[in-house]
């Protein structure tokens, strides 16, 4: 299932994104560009980079990255980061749709929970022809672990259905309906399948729970149009009657999906 391409899908998250979304451990990104022989130079392309913060992490490691997106508010952000980084990206407004020979050839490309928005299947096609022999694909995501108790996430949930009920529905049914990725991969040219993950607690306190909600594209400002202030409201509430000390935690594993080309292809 391909979810209909709308370019300036995240516009409206630009001021969240970069500040509340779970960061990508220095460790994770070393990880994957020790298993991917990155080493001084190496061209890679982050798709779908947002604020860029993997296309930043690989060119501390001394890649030579290029950031693409299809928002312009998100490449001002990934240039930004770039300058207060002191490192080099070069950045291009465009999406999945847009791969070609144009853009050169790469050792590795990343994503930054962003394939599920693209057409996987002509995406990996398209990038079969822009990766280097021995280059590999880097899908990268997080996962919050369960805990007993009520979470957090479960009164956002519960505000989805209350103020965003037709979205929330169709979302659940996509869900539903979406081939993970590694199936989706195991077809593909690069079925060569390895996963590294880093498991922490991070502490949030309301602020930082309400940023996260206005980061994501379901809750976005632009998404909840006149409902953002009682949206708010309701969230603070909840989130005030589960906490008298304001202070949250939750336990989440940061994870990369590297996917290679087998050996004897």
């Amino acid at each position: 299932m391909t979810v209909a391409f709308e370019p300036r899908r995240f516009r409206s998250t630009v001021p969240y994104y970069a500040r509340y979304r779970v960061s990508y451990p220095d460790r994770l990104i070393r990880f994957v560009a020790d298993r991917c022989e990155i080493d001084e130079g190496a061209p890679v392309l982050d798709l779908g980079c947002g604020p860029a913060p993997l296309a930043v992490g690989f060119a501390r490691f001394g890649a030579t990255v290029t950031a693409m997106d299809p928002e312009p508010d998100m490449l001002d952000a990934a240039r930004e980061r770039a300058r207060e980084s002191n490192v080099t990206l070069r950045t291009i407004e465009g999406s999945s749709y847009d791969l070609g020979t144009v853009l050169g050839r790469f050792r590795l490309v990343t994503m930054g929970r962003s394939f599920h928005w693209m057409d996987r299947p002509a995406t990996l096609s398209a990038l079969d022809r822009l990766i280097e022999p021995g280059g590999a694909v880097a899908l990268f995501d997080d996962r919050r672990i369960p805990s007993p108790g009520v979470h957090w996430r479960t009164l956002v949930e519960q505000l989805h259905d209350r103020f965003m009920p037709d979205q929330t529905a169709r979302r659940r049914q996509r869900k539903l309906e979406e081939e993970r990725h590694e199936a989706v991969l195991l077809r593909s040219a690069f079925s060569d399948l390895e996963r590294y993950g880093v498991v922490f607690t991070r502490k949030l306190d309301p602020d930082e729970i309400v940023g996260w909600v206005f980061s994501t594209s379901i809750t976005s400002p632009e998404a909840l149009g006149d409902k953002k202030a009682d949206f708010e409201s309701a969230l603070r509430e909840g989130l005030a009657a589960m906490s008298t000390s304001g202070e949250f935690s939750e336990i989440v594993e940061v994870n990369a999906l590297i996917a290679k080309r087998p050996k004897d292809t």
